[in-house]
């Protein structure tokens, strides 16, 4: 059986090789593409209901790709925000400090049970940037579900 990478500041983050190589890559292209015909339409003088509808078209796509990962993401943020916010009130049996900012604990989900409460109160106070928490982290706990 194939041993389980541990996870680091140097390899936590993900990509989705689909949405990264693939469907991004795509609709960059596909963008581009309908851009220059467009322009080459209107200095043709050849702009049509076609051109128009090809362009929105293109546009739509891209915007609606676009909101459904945004939208995932943020959902993906809240769950975090109330696994985190739980978390620390069974570890300390308080809640957490509400100057805890929604970057900061996304970052601070990686962290232990055991240095957890100490960076929450480190970062609170501090100010840490989530990059900067990351780095104090010396045990992580591995996120595997968030891409």
């Amino acid at each position: 059986m194939q041993e389980k990478k541990l996870q680091t500041y140097e390899n936590h983050t993900r990509l989705h090789p689909l949405q990264h190589f693939i469907f991004m890559p795509i609709g960059a292209i596909t963008l581009l593409v309908a851009i220059i015909f467009t322009i080459t339409s209107i200095v043709k003088d050849d702009f049509s209901f076609i051109t128009f509808l090809i362009m929105a078209l293109v546009i739509m796509s891209i915007i609606a790709g676009l909101l459904a990962r945004m939208n995932a993401l943020k959902v993906q943020d809240r769950t975090i925000r109330v696994e985190e916010q739980l978390r620390y009130f069974m570890l300390t049996g308080s809640p957490i400090d509400s100057h805890i900012t929604m970057p900061q604990l996304i970052a601070l989900r990686f962290a232990s049970d055991d240095e957890f409460p100490g960076l929450v109160s480190k970062a609170a106070l501090t100010g840490m940037t989530p990059d900067e928490i990351k780095k104090e982290i010396q045990q992580w706990r591995k996120d595997e579900h968030r891409v």
